[in-house]
């Protein structure tokens, strides 16, 4: 069933749980991660990031996703992730999505305010909730990195009391922090700051805390940062990486001349990324503790 934003983080404050967050943009990804969600019988988020618009357009998978969404047997949300430019915020509401994250944390405070306000007033006309972000996880949403392996610098931690007035001042739903985690593959092992969630938690009256870079982190830590207060888990790279291991070993499991079908490699692709799915929805819903 289609929810939104604000209904699947009232279920993840209720059971003091993190509802799982995963980037759809292809059928394949939609699919595994539906079907996991049914299977365990969990609410679950599908998005899309903007960044992702070369891999398929907004306007091909997001109708697609709002359907999907409308046809499962568990709450789903559907939601953009890191939409840069409010025209394009503005898109998918009119496609249906029911939430939104607005991300100006390379913008000035000011710019990031004053842009995230508007979000709010936007998604306010169709009931969409609003997640935007403050700090920085260093790389983009893209994971890009220099693949030197060294801590990544540009990372700005969030500031509780700085958050305060963020979210006093803008109204959102959610908020993105930066507590240690990164976009992508980890070159190192991250070095998470559980204080500034339970910190931003503290000041700003309970806001649901969202954790992006969620993809390579250990169980222990998941479990800590969910115990601190993070209700929104965003997941893709390790998804996304587990397909394309199954496929590579589908297509060498071929013997020298025989050929390989594309729709084999995506059910295997398909199969495999449901699978890695379904073990982070577990973390997240603390059922493997």
């Amino acid at each position: 069933m289609l929810v939104t934003l604000k209904d699947v983080m009232k279920i993840a404050e209720e059971r003091k749980i993190a509802v799982g967050s995963f980037n759809t943009p292809n059928l394949e990804s939609l699919q595994a991660v539906i079907e996991a969600a049914e299977e365990l019988d969990l609410p679950v988020i599908i998005q899309f990031a903007q960044c992702h618009e070369s891999m398929i357009p907004l306007d091909t998978i997001g109708p697609i996703m709002v359907a999907q969404a409308r046809r499962a047997r568990v709450p789903v949300c559907v939601h953009l992730d890191h939409g840069e430019t409010l025209p394009y915020l503005q898109r998918a509401l009119e496609l249906g999505f029911t939430g939104i994250m607005y991300d100006g944390s390379v913008l000035s405070y000011e710019e990031n305010r004053t842009n995230s306000k508007k979000v709010v007033e936007m998604a306010a006309k169709t009931g969409a909730g609003v997640e935007a972000e403050l700090g920085s996880m260093g790389r983009r949403e893209s994971g890009a990195g220099d693949g030197s392996g060294e801590e990544d610098e540009t990372k700005i931690y969030t500031d509780p009391l700085l958050a305060k007035q963020f979210v006093e001042e803008t109204g959102i739903d959610l908020l993105a922090c930066s507590f240690g985690t990164t976009h992508g593959i980890y070159l190192t092992e991250p070095r998470l700051d559980f204080d500034v969630v339970r910190e931003v938690r503290e000041k700003t009256a309970g806001i649901p805390v969202v954790m992006h870079g969620g993809s390579g982190v250990s169980r222990e830590d998941f479990r800590k940062a969910i115990l601190s207060g993070v209700r929104k888990i965003n997941y893709f790279t390790y998804m996304d990486k587990s397909g394309g291991t199954a496929a590579r070993e589908y297509a060498e499991s071929i013997e020298s001349g025989e050929p390989v079908f594309f729709s084999c490699v995506l059910e295997r692709a398909r199969e495999a990324m449901k699978e890695n799915v379904k073990d982070a929805m577990k973390m997240f819903a603390l059922l493997d503790a």
